[in-house]
């Protein structure tokens, strides 16, 4: 479901403590989305509150917490997240959620910002990644829920009509379409069970939008535009966006089964799409040459690199030069006739007439280019005639930026100074930088960011000497080290990696990009949440853990009896009565946290506390640290080591209708793993731990 600006005026707002309502900002079929302040944390908001009628109808109901339950499952950089839910005063549902007031994907226009395309479409598939993992579908991807925050980072919106797996019946029949037929897969629109595949269409027609202005197909109706997505032939772009043809292909594929098979696999493929020049990027081998390393690096680390990096490959380079990545045992070249290629495996392929291999899967370098490079040279006559000579066995080596004093780069600087105006020197350095942008990128890919930066530094010192930091080669340079990085950290992002996502901004800083791409790259590094030094704020300690569940620190120890006595000595709070489990003398032999029935040091597990005393003291420390502190669920107290005696805990998962709460670990009195226990109580033998979340 969208929203429109346009509304009837209202002067009576809902009533919903913690906020001020301000003005209506939406209007929708089933609720009115409001701007509003969050009166504790001073901060704008969305509040998205039902609407009266709405909620005595079942479908729209059900969709409304369908929406809320979801968005609260997803916790994704490119997700807009939830903050709140709760009820008005009048009984209606509502949630609150970031307030985004910079428009939609529909209100711009990036034809010709193709750079951008690529950062909107890498977005969306992050997140639906995410989502698609987590059983969600959402079923309504369009321009206009995709919404954009502060950073002007691209976030999915509005699952009101998303799937989710393992939660009963559909929201909607088999047999009614729901969704915007601008944006719908064919099966879609014919009503059809859909799957994760039919977000994906709906991302191609993003990308055609996006590259052209305009949407794929057109109908005066929404009827007559489902029916052109179900029977319409796939449309060619024009000339000049000819490159991005196969991807659209795939995208828009009349039949699931012929599109991409998940968002992943569709991200890569992404990354395979020619720049706009149209020129295809060259892919490096999985054997390496570290800087200043003079023997060869073995290809077996590419098995730790994207599938683009690791194909065995060499660049084509130009004046009739090779220069050979060869891993060791590689067939020889003298094995392929002219005018084809040899690929790691000893097979050939022909070559087109702009250099290409026609199988795709193969990069290799031709025969005669590698004739000329074994080709003699004449002796040099000059002292520029000399460094460049260095300067060609050290490329040839793969000496680029080390060792000091004998690498390519150097060479090529003391030939400028001997000659600026040599004719060799020009297509030298510029195979130079593009065998530099070539290295950087994989090393990028790798996480290898001090030899990148090493050699990026390098790169730019050298055309800052010879009159060339504003070059076609150097920007060639740091368009690819761009594109590496904008993977990289999108990966981060995925991992929730922040100390990987800022080591990587120093090869940004070493190429010498850009302020606005500096920024953008550093804005994306830092909206990732720093668990790590969450979990080295926690007292006692923590444990990152990364889950299907998400990411968060889990206490190393579970909360202590001198933890629990600060609670009550602050909030004065009064807890459950405790007895031994089994035990029907409670009344003769009253029990409580203080007193269970033994002896416990401070730094013992407090125990004989509800799991609703555990969850007031987790609210507690919430309040008091500002951040999200829960008690443990029981796929998150997973990760925490059995001990062989002590206390059981808490676990926040609910059994029996959710009239009991989990209680997992071996106690002192028995072996159970878990077992399910009246939440009201405290136990002698239940203590709890907490996670914290970023």
């Amino acid at each position: 479901m969208s929203y429109t600006s346009a509304g009837p005026d209202s002067t009576v707002f809902p009533d919903i403590a913690g906020y001020r309502l301000l003005r209506i900002v939406g209007h929708g079929g089933m609720a009115t989305v409001y701007l509003g302040t969050q009166l504790s944390l001073g901060r704008d908001v969305a509040i998205k509150v039902m609407l009266p009628e709405a909620l005595a109808d079942e479908v729209s109901r059900r969709r409304f917490e369908n929406e809320a339950r979801t968005i609260a499952r997803l916790e994704h950089p490119n997700i807009v997240g939830i903050h709140e839910v709760g009820r008005t005063d009048a009984g209606l549902p509502w949630y609150a959620m970031p307030y985004l007031p910079h428009g939609h994907l529909g209100s711009r226009d990036l034809t010709g910002d193709h750079a951008r395309v690529r950062e909107v479409l890498r977005a969306l598939l992050s997140a639906l990644a995410y989502a698609h993992a987590r059983g969600v579908i959402h079923r309504d991807v369009k321009a206009e829920n995709v919404l954009f925050d502060e950073a002007d980072r691209p976030l999915l919106a509005d699952f009101g009509i998303a799937l989710r797996r393992g939660y009963g019946t559909r929201v909607t029949m088999v047999g009614l379409a729901v969704g915007s037929t601008a944006y719908m897969a064919p099966e879609q629109a014919r009503g059809q069970q859909v799957d994760f595949r039919a977000d994906l269409y709906s991302v191609g027609v993003l990308a055609w939008e996006m590259l052209n202005g305009s949407l794929p197909y057109q109908g005066e109706d929404a009827l007559s535009m489902a029916i052109a997505h179900t029977q319409n032939p796939i449309p060619r772009l024009s000339p000049p966006l000819r490159h991005w043809q196969r991807f659209i292909d795939r995208a828009l594929a009349k039949s699931p089964g012929r599109r991409f098979a998940d968002a992943n696999q569709m991200l890569q493929a992404l990354g395979q799409v020619p720049q706009r020049d149209g020129k295809r990027e060259p892919v490096v081998t999985g054997t390496f040459r570290r800087i200043g390393e003079g023997a060869r690096r073995l290809g077996t680390g590419a098995r730790h690199v994207s599938p683009m990096l690791w194909i065995p490959a060499v660049l084509v380079v130009a004046a009739g030069i090779g220069f050979l990545l060869r891993p060791s045992g590689a067939p020889d070249v003298a094995a392929a006739a002219p005018g084809q290629v040899v690929a790691a495996d000893g097979a050939t392929a022909p070559v087109d007439a702009e250099g290409l291999a026609h199988d795709d899967a193969r990069t290799s370098t031709t025969v005669a280019e590698a004739d000329a490079s074994a080709a003699p040279k004449a002796a040099p006559v000059s002292a520029s005639d000399r460094h460049l000579g260095d300067a060609e066995r050290q490329l040839r080596a793969g000496y680029l930026a080390a060792p000091a004093g004998a690498n390519a780069f150097e060479s090529l600087t003391r030939a400028w100074q001997a000659d600026r105006e040599h004719l060799r020197f020009a297509p030298l350095s510029g195979r130079a930088f593009d065998a530099a942008g070539a290295l950087a990128t994989a090393l990028i890919a790798k996480g290898e960011h001090g030899d990148a930066s090493a050699l990026l530094a390098a790169a730019r010192q050298h055309a800052a000497a010879t009159g060339q930091a504003d070059g076609d080669a150097m920007r060639r340079l740091r368009t690819r080290v761009d594109d590496a990085l904008e993977a990289r950290i999108g990966q981060a992002v995925t991992d929730v990696d922040r100390g990987e996502a800022v080591a990587s901004l120093a090869s940004a800083e070493a190429v010498g990009l850009d302020a606005a791409a500096t920024s953008r790259l550093r804005r994306q590094a830092m909206t990732i949440p720093d668990v790590a030094a969450l979990a080295a704020s926690v007292a006692g300690g923590a444990r990152v853990i990364r889950s299907s569940d998400g990411v968060y620190a889990i206490s190393n120890a579970p909360v202590t009896r001198a933890d629990y006595a600060a609670f009550v000595a602050a909030t004065g709070h009064k807890s459950a009565a405790c007895r031994a489990r089994g035990s029907v003398l409670r009344a003769l032999s009253p029990k409580d946290w203080e007193n269970p029935g033994f002896e416990q040091s401070p730094s013992d597990p407090v125990v004989c506390v509800s799991w609703h005393d555990a969850v007031d003291y987790a609210r507690w420390r919430s309040e008091r640290e500002g951040r999200s502190i829960v008690v443990a669920s029981t796929a998150q107290g997973a990760s925490v080591a059995t001990r062989a005696v002590g206390p059981a805990e808490w676990r926040s998962d609910c059994a029996a209708a959710c009239k009991d709460r989990i209680a997992a670990g071996r106690s002192q009195r028995d072996e159970l793993a878990s077992r399910a226990l009246d939440p009201r109580r405290g136990y002698d033998d239940v203590g709890f731990r907490l996670a914290h979340l970023p």
